[in-house]
């Protein structure tokens, strides 16, 4: 049944039925034949890969933007260190409702990690700011952490807001839609935590 399901896990299914049906000898080829899966599926596998090797070049770079702009290297590992949380919060919430990774999921993850670099961003260059103004370490990340507490949360939920939409989508299309809102609304979720508590915590830590 396809309803309400990806085309990849569809495919998959499907494929491990005819190999068990093959292997069990109740499905047999005439000599030359074989079967293979093409049409959108096929390029769909063939956006996967690529984006394996786009994503973590994308990364890449990110980091060392971030090192370019901060000048040290663990600035740049402590604010790239929302990408990581937010991505968790996304890879938990597809796992909660099934979902594969699709084209449409990397696209969503794209976009998370952009705002989850974003906030954390916004928030670290307000404390490095304060404390070139002269402040304490603590007194620049608690003013700092004040300063940026509404920015970052109207960042989230107007992000989130502006998704309901795509969570609530139903019929076609649906099934594209809910896992990319489901990876930004949930990893933005999670990243935000981060940002407004741990990120402060880290940084007067470090």
């Amino acid at each position: 049944n396809t309803r309400d399901r990806d085309e990849v896990s569809v495919v998959e299914d499907a494929d491990a039925l005819i190999q068990a049906k093959v292997a069990s000898g109740e499905l047999t080829f005439p000599p030359g034949y074989y079967y293979q899966w093409a049409g959108q599926f096929e390029n769909q596998v063939r956006a996967t890969r690529r984006l394996a090797v786009l994503i973590p070049l994308c990364l890449l770079i990110d980091f060392v933007l971030l090192y370019l702009g901060f000048g040290r290297w663990w600035v740049a590992l402590l604010v790239f260190s929302g990408i990581i949380v937010s991505a968790s919060g996304g890879f938990l919430m597809l796992l909660f409702y099934g979902f594969n990774l699709s084209v449409a999921v990397w696209v969503g993850f794209i976009a998370l990690f952009g705002i989850a670099v974003q906030n954390s961003v916004v928030l670290v260059s307000t404390i490095h700011q304060l404390r070139e103004e002269g402040g304490s370490v603590k007194e620049a990340i608690v003013e700092g952490a004040l300063l940026r507490l509404r920015p970052v949360l109207m960042t989230a939920l107007t992000t989130i807001l502006g998704l309901l939409p795509l969570l609530m989508a139903q019929g076609i299309g649906s099934e594209v839609q809910r896992p990319l809102a489901i990876v930004v609304a949930f990893g933005l979720t999670t990243s935000t935590v981060l940002t407004l508590f741990i990120i402060p915590a880290m940084y007067e830590w470090i």
